[in-house]
């Protein structure tokens, strides 16, 4: 099987030869350092921009370079999404996609958003939204070529962490307590910046759904220990927008994969309800996300990729222990399982002994 054959039979609950493998999106110091050892040339590095979104550790996306360190890593899937490519966004006067600072540097999470003070959801229509318009794919379409060349699997799609541009909107704090305080005005928020995903995924999978094995999307809404908002504000201000996403994936004959780290165990039961396919990264440390909890709840129900502890083995492990713990991983999960880090975008603290050690692991039938 190559990486799409086998990926495909994973996503459709079909026996493979093996359990697939992703390096991830290892950040850019860690890519540098990784295709230095690797003997793999600078084929010109794109570096992200500020319409890169935080959760990606602006991670830059180059097409000739990252494929080639996925390749020789072994990887069964790239990711190929418009939103970390600096090229996508081209507004004529150089604004940001959302301008949720009203032109500020960020300082901290916390940080007041534009909406932090608002009461009134005219303020909201006021506000100038993105235009799709000013989206191009065609560095996206590339990569996906060349992915696709070597019988790779591909996720793509727009990332849309609505989540977390709404909450940077108005700052973490506000955000909270505005659903309780004035949840008229969160969802007057929320609906436009779904509004403009929407639009720009329409426009993404009508020129890419045919290339692709899965729709790929993320939002960050578990911490360590739990869940950032409660089960019920989830229901209310995430769960419908998540529906509307993967309503529209599903659309396009695609499987959904929901990338969320943190401690998400107590609605991985509504995301299933609502038509999620696979589940990533599984942050193997937080609370209720160990391989046995998952499994126990839910195999068979869902796909589970990642769960490489990214906080302590990969950084500090041997690659003997790490070894061992992918196969005890395999052995868990069984047959439904991507073997990934728990968090993608993998430090410089990750020797490329350890990642080769991961590999190589998850590689063995």
């Amino acid at each position: 099987m190559n990486g799409r054959e086998r990926i495909r039979a994973i996503l459709n609950g079909r026996p493979a030869d093996r359990v697939g493998f992703w390096l991830g999106n290892p950040a850019d110091a860690t890519t540098d350092v990784y295709c230095e050892q690797l003997g793999i040339a600078d084929a010109g590095a794109v570096a992200a921009t500020e319409n890169s979104h935080d959760a990606l550790l602006l991670a830059s996306k180059s097409g000739p370079r990252d494929l080639r360190l996925h390749l020789a890593m072994g990887s069964d899937f790239m990711w190929c999404s418009p939103d970390v490519h600096g090229s996508c966004w081209n507004h004529p006067e150089g604004k940001p996609m959302f301008d949720v600072l009203g032109g500020r540097l960020r300082e901290s999470l916390s940080q007041a958003g534009v909406f932090a003070d608002c009461v009134d959801v005219r303020e909201v229509e006021r506000f100038e939204w993105p235009n799709s318009d000013y989206l191009d794919f065609a560095a996206t379409l590339e990569r996906i070529e060349g992915a696709a060349a070597h019988g790779m699997a591909i996720f793509g799609g727009m990332w849309m962490p609505f989540f977390h541009v709404v909450m940077n909107f108005f700052g973490m704090e506000s955000y909270f307590l505005k659903m309780y305080t004035d949840p008229l005005v969160v969802e007057a928020v929320t609906e436009k910046v779904l509004e403009f995903y929407l639009e720009a995924n329409r426009r993404c999978l009508d020129l890419m759904a045919g290339k692709l094995d899965a729709g790929f999307f993320g939002n960050d809404f578990g911490s360590q220990l739990d869940l950032l908002i409660s089960p019920a504000a989830f229901k209310r201000f995430v769960l419908p927008h998540f529906q509307r996403i993967i309503d529209q994936l599903k659309s396009y004959e695609l499987k959904v994969v929901l990338h969320s780290c943190g401690a998400i165990a107590k609605v991985i039961p509504f995301l299933i309800d609502a038509g999620v396919d696979a589940l990533h990264p599984l942050q193997a440390k937080a609370v209720g996300m160990d391989a046995e909890t998952l499994a126990r709840e839910f195999k068979g129900k869902v796909v589970f990729i990642g769960g490489v502890d990214t906080q302590d083995l990969l950084p500090f492990g041997t690659p003997e222990q790490i070894a061992s713990e992918v196969r005890r991983l395999k052995d868990v999960f069984g047959e439904g399982f991507v073997v990934s880090p728990s968090h993608e975008a993998i430090l410089p603290n990750v020797s490329l002994e350890n990642a080769i050690a991961m590999r190589d692991a998850a590689l063995e039938t």
